[in-house]
């Protein structure tokens, strides 16, 4: 008999949490985007037979790291860049 495999609530979780880290909740979103995106493949992975889903677990992760690196780029060019500002000022 051939079973139906179920797509992983944890990979669906990533992927809306990975859209939301987009939209509304900015980092928050992309933080559990990642962490449930690793956790839907470890689970997909344990069980093969029974759950589908990595494709969105991807995705979630994807969307995710992006994001984060975007913010860590962000972060690390508002710093540098008010830095310049105060070195500039600072010799004027």
């Amino acid at each position: 008999m051939n079973q139906i495999r179920q797509t992983s609530t944890l990979a669906i979780v990533s992927l809306v949490a990975g859209i939301l880290g987009w939209t509304l909740l900015p980092f928050v979103g992309s933080i559990g985007a990642i962490i449930t995106g690793h956790m839907a493949r470890t689970e997909i992975r344990r069980e093969p037979a029974r759950l589908e889903g990595d494709g969105l677990a991807i995705a979630g992760l994807v969307l995710g790291w992006a994001s984060v690196v975007l913010w860590v780029i962000g972060v690390a060019f508002v710093f540098l860049f008010l830095g310049g500002l105060a070195w500039l000022a600072a010799l004027g």
